[in-house]
């Protein structure tokens, strides 16, 4: 399909990128509920992607998926980890892409993940508003993991915790900054996020940034 056709097909989708623990989820199914979007969440189909790739098409991939946790989170640097990280890396998006033509026709989609990287996102835009990328700050995400629980999920599960915890946010300090880097470079939108920022106030910008008219009030 041509870009043209492409970026048509794709106009009723409002993409949400960013790095990990900035709110993305969260946002989206606020907006999806406020203003009756589908949520398409990139994460929940990880395991579904990662079971349609082969090697061929996808070997950072089943590089990642034959290491132990230790050499996933600990014997690796952090710039390592961010360099070979498949889904950094974009295998997989066409999938994502594949995902989003075949949903029915209906109502706008919100698309959601830290997956949306933006060189892969921007040739898809019909408008350049049509996307954000939110941004945490390193005390944001640390603060997020550890109020969903979920800050030693993976780190807890190697043979040194405390290191693999630190390269893991190491890695995704240095993915945020790239993302910030790209999104200015390409020209498209994005949204510190800091500890100062509530969820309803991160759904209003992202709302206002993606041109989405607050829903009227009930009666």
């Amino acid at each position: 399909m041509d870009p043209g056709s492409l970026r048509e097909r794709l106009r009723h989708v409002h993409w949400i990128g960013g790095g990990s623990g900035a709110g993305k989820s969260t946002v989206a199914r606020r907006l999806a509920e406020r203003h009756g979007l589908v949520h398409y969440s990139t994460d929940a189909v990880m395991g579904d992607h990662a079971g349609r790739s082969t090697p061929g098409d996808s070997p950072h991939l089943h590089g990642f998926i034959a290491m132990d946790m230790d050499e996933r989170w600990v014997h690796r640097s952090p710039e390592t980890m961010l360099e070979t990280f498949h889904w950094y890396r974009g295998e997989g998006f066409g999938l994502i892409v594949d995902d989003l033509l075949r949903l029915p026709a209906g109502p706008p989609v919100v698309a959601e993940g830290f997956r949306l990287l933006p060189a892969l996102v921007r040739p898809l835009l019909a408008e350049p508003g049509q996307a954000v990328w939110l941004l945490p700050t390193p005390g944001f995400r640390r603060a997020a993991f550890a109020s969903r629980g979920s800050l030693w999920e993976i780190a807890g599960r190697t043979g040194d915790p405390e290191r693999a915890l630190h390269n893991l946010l190491e890695r995704d300090r240095m993915f945020t900054d790239r993302l910030r880097a790209e999104t200015k470079e390409l020209g498209l939108r994005a949204i510190e996020v800091d500890t100062t920022m509530t969820e309803d106030g991160l759904a209003g910008r992202a709302a206002q940034t993606l041109g989405l008219r607050a829903s009227a009030p009930d009666r």
